[in-house]
């Protein structure tokens, strides 16, 4: 493999752009080829990457002979179609974006992508590289003893406009816990070390969307709610999810506590949308609080401010990529997010859709790939 890295790149919307900001930023990296069908989104790629080639199809895409690997930044429910065409045509290490799928039926889609794909596979998960979150995950056993609950918020902004408005509802984005939530669950289970085996949740759609209108439909994805899940060691996790809330000085609060303390990481939204005349935007925070001696520790996790400019996830995508490059490389064996674990991140954000919906809670099987849920109710959340 040559020095330098080629990406293929299928789909350069809002966060595909960021990925490209963030490529430019990576030494001996280079953006070879792309795959972007909306003329707008792909005009303002070939300003972040005038040296790339832009192609018609993914077959064409995957023709281009000196790529080294694939990046898929494509809507939600475009990426199990996507990975399968890959497998057919030429498989490559992939970089695949969260949600992996989207709804129960992927699942026996996605387990026959699984056999037998020759190269490795990556799930985007950003929030565990956010510096402040990063940090937690690094010192969080040492500070709690063992984590025994772990409280995740996030009042934030609402959804964004996306091309074609796919994100407005649960049949392209899987629902509001597994397109937006799927980085949150995938926390818990690293934070926690073990695999849920029941998910509770209560959730609606009070505020977002509900006065506008698609081809006739309104929006029908949630906007706020709570979900509880139960692992299999006995630790327990909840989820808060606000997304009309974005007056809040920190965007994310992250809380785990264990018999020796309390571990907390406190993250700011996107800088570009900090009032300016609240001057400087928040800087990230870790909070440590033993039990004995009492006394709080805050200490501030800067990020380089070249990493904030090119994204809205403070330095994660940067970071990401760097692991990803090395795994390209060969430099590392493993990818730090596999095919299992996007999986049970979909899972989990499926499991609590279905459990809004219901009002019961919902069993997890025993490996966690995917929850035994009940048939879909007619109870309206």
């Amino acid at each position: 493999m040559a020095d330098t890295i080629n990406y293929g790149i299928i789909g350069c919307g809002m966060m595909g752009q960021e990925h490209l900001r963030n490529i430019a930023l990576l030494p001996q990296t280079r953006v070879a080829a792309i795959f972007e069908p909306d003329a707008e989104m792909a005009a303002k790629a070939r300003a972040l990457a005038p040296e790339a080639r832009f192609v018609a199809s993914i077959p064409e895409l995957l023709a281009v002979a000196e790529l080294d690997c694939l990046l898929i930044v494509s809507p939600n429910f475009c990426h199990v179609d996507q990975l399968q065409q890959i497998k057919a045509i030429r498989p490559l290490p992939i970089l695949v974006e969260k949600p992996l799928f989207t709804n129960r039926e992927d699942a026996a889609r996605l387990e026959g992508f699984r056999a037998g794909y020759p190269a490795p596979i990556w799930v985007a998960m950003e929030y565990r590289y956010m510096p402040p979150i990063a940090a937690l995950l690094k010192e969080a056993e040492a500070v709690t003893g063992g984590v025994k609950m772990l409280t995740i918020r996030e009042h934030r902004f609402p959804f964004l406009e996306k091309v074609g408005d796919w994100n407005r509802f649960n049949a392209k984005t899987g629902g509001t816990f597994v397109e937006k939530c799927c980085h949150f669950f995938d926390l818990m289970r690293l934070v926690l070390k073990s695999e849920p085996i029941r998910i509770m949740a209560s959730a609606g759609q009070s505020v977002n969307h509900l006065d506008e209108t698609y081809d006739g439909e309104t929006p029908d994805i949630l906007d706020n709610g709570y979900v509880i899940v139960d692992f299999a060691n006995g630790s327990r996790a909840m989820l808060e999810l606000c997304m009309f809330a974005e007056g809040a000085q920190y965007q994310e609060e992250v809380s785990a506590v264990g018999p020796l303390g309390k571990i907390e990481a406190l993250v700011p939204g996107p800088g570009r949308f900090w009032p300016e005349h609240l001057g400087t935007a928040p800087t990230p925070k870790l909070i440590i609080s033993p039990r004995a001696p009492k006394g709080p520790e805050q200490r501030e996790i800067p990020v380089d401010p070249t990493l904030l400019e090119a994204g809205d996830h403070n330095g994660s995508t940067f970071y990401q990529h760097e692991g990803f490059l090395a795994l390209v490389r060969g430099v590392i064996p493993a990818p730090d997010v596999t095919l299992s674990d996007g999986w049970k991140a979909v899972a989990m954000g499926l499991a609590a859709q279905e459990s809004a919906l219901s009002g019961q809670a919902v069993t997890l099987d025993a490996d966690g790939l995917f929850p035994l849920l009940p048939k879909p109710a007619s109870r309206a959340v």
